[in-house]
């Protein structure tokens, strides 16, 4: 990677030409090749140029990872097989007796993650909280506190959480605590966690920074060499890496991340505002929208807001399935970031694994319904939104 890709560069530029410099593919090559060789020819014993076996590193997924530490401003990239994959490797730096305090409000996948296999598996101590009350947040830190677990936006209800003060507190009470932070809602582009103090952020790449719904991956950078020393061995020893031909799909994809993150929060935005004003929701939660109640926060740490929206319809569950099945383009799904419109209902899909107790206290209702926008033509996702919801109040009376 061209070390002027580093600092000064535009996002955009470095979204094309970093990581894709000649040491990856031949010099007339535009795009650096898949390389699908699973070993590599030693030149004597005990002497190796390169790269030695697939599990150790390979050249295609040596170019995505140094793209992806240049659009984060970071020195260090490691991918791993998906987002959880990604989470767990960086959760496992901590050992037996250590304590994590997590965000209350998060992916259900890794909230289960935490609770089955590293509290009970690996004796580890957990705790959650509301981080946006920093109070509570502060009470819950603890001498043998090792982690802190942030995401923001977070899943499902996009809530933002002041980065820079869990930051703050948090090395204020011990500066040794790890601050991680899953950034997958925001992607790299609209937010960098480690320029407001985090040490490492992870990613979901199945997301939006492949942005396809072609590709299962997962990332964390870093500026902390012993966090980069612990994903590597995660790698190197645990064998937990992702597939070259999966490197090689999200390196394409990292290429048009700028123009693909720009239309999904125009399309939102003009989404969350029809949504907003229509008798048939009940409220929306849009970070981009002056209503949001984390807005001035969000307006501090993030440069724009992906293609997220969640909102609570008037009605039950019979109501929400009427609304639904009306769709005729956007599409009943889990997963999120791609190119087309997806939409479900937390409760009973994405969160389905979340205790009722969690879920309560969340606020995670049958009504709740996540909406990931695509990069369709906005007037025809906001006539599908309107002929849905007419359809479900139609049923209603």
């Amino acid at each position: 990677m061209a070390s002027f890709l580093e600092s000064t560069t535009a996002f955009a530029t470095k979204a094309i030409h970093a990581g894709q410099g000649s040491e990856h593919r031949s010099d007339t090559q535009v795009v650096p090749p898949l390389s699908l060789s699973s070993t590599h020819r030693w030149d004597a014993p005990g002497e190796l140029r390169g790269h030695e076996y697939i599990r150790l590193g390979n050249p295609t997924r040596d170019a995505l990872e140094n793209a992806l530490a240049s659009l984060e401003d970071a020195k260090y990239a490691k991918t791993f097989p998906c987002g959880l994959a990604a989470a767990y490797c960086l959760m496992s730096f901590c050992n037996p007796g250590d304590h994590i305090l997590a965000a209350d409000c998060m992916y259900g996948g890794v909230r289960k993650q935490l609770s089955l296999v590293h509290k009970s598996k690996h004796s580890i101590e957990l705790d959650f909280a509301d981080f946006k009350y920093v109070d509570e947040f502060k009470r819950l830190l603890k001498p043998n506190t090792k982690m802190v677990w942030i995401e923001s936006p977070s899943n499902p209800k996009l809530e933002i959480v002041d980065i820079q003060t869990i930051v703050a507190t948090t090395k204020e009470f011990n500066k040794n605590i790890v601050v991680c932070i899953d950034s997958t809602f925001a992607s790299s582009y609209f937010q960098k966690p480690l320029n407001l103090g985090v040490d490492a952020v992870m990613h979901s790449m199945t997301k939006y920074l492949n942005g396809h719904s072609d590709v299962l991956m997962g990332c964390v950078m870093t500026n902390d060499e012993k966090i980069e020393e612990h994903l590597k061995f995660s790698q190197d020893v645990m064998g937990i890496v992702p597939s070259t031909f999966d490197c090689y799909m999200a390196n394409r994809s990292l290429k048009t991340l700028p123009l693909r993150m720009e239309k999904h929060m125009e399309n939102a935005l003009a989404i969350a505002q029809f949504l907003e004003s229509h008798p048939a929701v009940e409220s929306v939660s849009y970070p981009a929208l002056p209503s949001h109640p984390q807005h001035d926060v969000y307006k501090k740490q993030m440069t724009g807001m992906s293609g997220m929206i969640a909102f609570f319809l008037k009605g039950k569950l019979k109501n929400i399935k009427e609304f639904l099945g009306h769709l005729k383009i956007i599409t009943l799904a889990e997963s999120l970031g791609g190119c087309e419109s997806l939409i479900e209902v937390p409760l009973v899909m994405t969160q389905r694994i979340t205790s009722e107790e969690d879920l309560i206290r969340m606020g995670i209702t049958v009504n709740l319904v996540r909406i990931s926008v695509g990069v369709e033509d906005v007037k025809d996702l906001i006539a599908d939104l309107e002929q849905a919801l007419s359809a479900m109040t139609r049923a209603q009376k």
